[in-house]
């Protein structure tokens, strides 16, 4: 068999198919909410809400055993997105009152949701296998529900994302100048809580609970590497993510691999080659800007279409 009709095999599969299209969704929205997350310095929080929604999945669990519903998970989609949405919101109040540290709130959430979604799992009567394929992702899973859901969820965490992402990014880079600036800045911070807990319910399938803060951050570290505004750096994460979890996905066609580890360790992979290249790719930069020493972001666009600075830039005079 040649490599095109094996490639022509991997698309005829209604099984790929819909893999393939949740990997696309979910390559592409979790860099953006990464972005993010990446300015307010909660790089780990998509792990802490992966933790929570693996409890939500297992509540999903048990209520699909008591409605004898079929297939039995037919519920943990929906119980993950509750359990994440009020976990992130949880550790946001947390974080934004100063009871506790960010860090300490995160490690609560990691063991009492961990914990607690093995638990619970296994009261309802669920195996081990039906836990690893949440904790790191399967795509035997990826039901014709789970592309509805997740199709659903990624075009309402891309719309807003994308949407408002000078406001979400104002809020992210400097909270006290956005309140003094007028921004909401609470209702503003729940919605970067709330499409980080979305994300991590859609990316669940494909990665796995516990890898999809990887698909989150790395990407966005790439994009770091040679972007010189948060909107480059945004498009670049988000395709990257798309191509990391295409390759990724292709690959478990002819390898028996894990989709999730393979897709992470190919985006690492990514990162590493990028780090040892960008000295070149920067003292070319050099020799070509006459003023190297100037960041690009220190201007204000001149057009609303025009990358956004630093909430912190000077005005253009």
């Amino acid at each position: 068999m040649t490599w095109w009709d094996s490639l022509a095999e991997l698309l005829s599969s209604p099984l790929m198919q819909r893999a393939l299209v949740a990997a696309v969704l979910v390559g592409a929205a979790a860099p953006v909410v990464g972005t993010f997350l990446v300015q307010r310095r909660l790089a780990l929080m998509g792990d802490g809400i992966g933790h929570v929604a693996l409890t939500g999945v297992a509540v999903g669990w048990l209520v699909g055993s008591w409605a004898a519903a079929s297939p039995a998970d037919a519920f943990a989609v929906p119980g993950a997105v509750v359990a994440a949405v009020v976990g992130s919101v949880v550790i946001e109040l947390v974080r934004e009152r100063g009871r506790t540290s960010g860090d300490l709130a995160l490690a609560i959430m990691f063991y009492g949701g961990i914990a607690g979604g093995v638990l619970l799992i296994k009261v309802a009567g669920g195996t081990n296998a039906n836990l690893m394929s949440y904790l790191f992702g399967s795509i035997a899973t990826v039901s014709t529900a789970d592309l509805w859901w997740t199709v659903a969820l990624a075009a309402l965490v891309l719309t807003v994302g994308v949407g408002l992402r000078w406001v979400l990014f104002a809020v992210s880079h400097d909270e006290e100048f956005a309140r003094a600036s007028g921004l909401p800045v609470r209702l503003v911070s729940m919605t970067v809580a709330t499409l980080a807990a979305l994300t991590v319910t859609i990316a669940m399938r494909v990665v796995g609970l516990l890898l999809v803060s990887a698909l989150m951050i790395v990407p966005v570290a790439v994009a770091q590497l040679y972007a010189r505004s948060f909107g480059r750096t945004m498009a670049l994460a988000s395709g990257l993510g798309v191509v990391v979890s295409i390759v990724g996905l292709t690959l478990t066609w002819w390898n028996d691999v894990p989709p999730g580890a393979t897709i992470v360790v190919l985006a690492i992979a990514v990162y590493a080659v990028g780090a040892l290249v960008r000295p070149l790719v920067h003292r070319h930069r050099q020799e070509d800007d006459p003023h190297p020493e100037m960041s690009d972001d220190v201007l204000v666009p001149a057009t609303a279409g025009e990358d956004c600075p630093p909430a912190t830039a000077p005005p253009r005079r």
